[in-house]
């Protein structure tokens, strides 16, 4: 009876143990938001989001106010079309503009929103009309190393 008991408690805290790293997993992947804040929605259309994904951050001066909730491809416009949640406590005048940014060289995408100066804040369901897209590092390199060949062309030839 004894040692049924001690196995009792030994599958118990391997349980614990292995839901809180799970729990850890899931954080450190930003793949999990406890946030039981209210919020509210609105969109901001890109024309390219780089590697933004779901739940990535939305901060405005370097706090975080948002998440991304999703991403979509609006086939109208051939744009993507990024839905953000933002903390019902935080307003942003409607002429706020969103950017889309790179912590650190390599590090993970977020939306930076810098607010404007118009009178109105932005509502469930407005869009962010002002938006910058992402700096992809592949055509930032392309373009150097054409316009290096391209100076290289020019014929100073002796």
């Amino acid at each position: 009876m004894q040692r049924s008991k001690i196995d009792v408690w030994v599958g118990l805290f391997v349980l614990i143990g292995a839901a809180a790293i799970l729990f850890l997993a899931l954080k450190a992947g930003n793949l999990l938001s406890l946030s039981f804040s209210p919020t509210y929605s609105v969109v901001a259309n890109f024309d390219n989001i780089g590697g933004l994904k779901p739940q990535a951050a939305v901060k405005s001066a370097g706090v975080v106010v948002g998440r991304v909730k999703a991403i979509t491809f609006d086939a109208k416009t051939f744009q993507a079309r990024v839905e953000i949640t933002l903390n019902q406590g935080v307003e942003f005048p409607k002429d706020t503009s969103a950017k889309i940014l790179t912590a650190g060289l390599l590090g993970e995408q977020y939306i930076g929103l810098e607010p404007g100066y118009e009178t109105l804040n932005l509502a469930q369901g407005d869009t962010i009309k002002q938006t910058q897209s992402a700096v992809v590092l592949e055509n930032l390199i392309s373009q150097f190393l054409y316009s290096k060949a391209a100076d290289g062309d020019s014929g100073d030839k002796k």
